[in-house]
């Protein structure tokens, strides 16, 4: 089993890569802002779930994102296993993460509050 240092070195350079394949490639239509959220690869190296937010679009758009994803991660695990020199190239499993999207509301509802403070002093 890989220490779980070398997890966290993995996991974080998949998503550095993922991320860099995601606008060199062009996968994503530059309407909406896709960013790989996280990675959490399994311990023996052979999966890895790749949280993916989508800021701008809605569950539809989300859908057909990850749709694209999935219909060229065989293209994705090749380009990984070129750059990257890993034993195995995790087969590449795609999900969407609205933490930021959760986030982002909770911001705005913070901010709301805020401007009702100022308004009633």
């Amino acid at each position: 089993m890989p220490a779980p240092d070398r997890m966290v070195r993995v996991n974080e350079i998949l998503k550095r890569e993922i991320a860099d394949l995601l606008e060199k490639e062009k996968l994503m239509d530059g309407e909406y802002l896709v960013s790989v959220t996280g990675v959490s690869t399994s311990p023996n190296l052979r999966n890895a779930f790749v949280g993916i937010s989508v800021l701008g679009g809605n569950e539809q758009i989300e859908r057909d994102i990850l749709r694209s994803l999935y219909k060229r991660r065989k293209e994705l695990q090749r380009i990984i296993a070129h750059d990257l020199k890993l034993k195995y190239t995790p087969v590449l499993h795609f999900k969407t993460d609205r933490n930021i999207e959760a986030g982002d509301k909770v911001l705005q509802i913070l901010k709301g509050l805020e401007n009702d403070e100022t308004h009633d002093s």
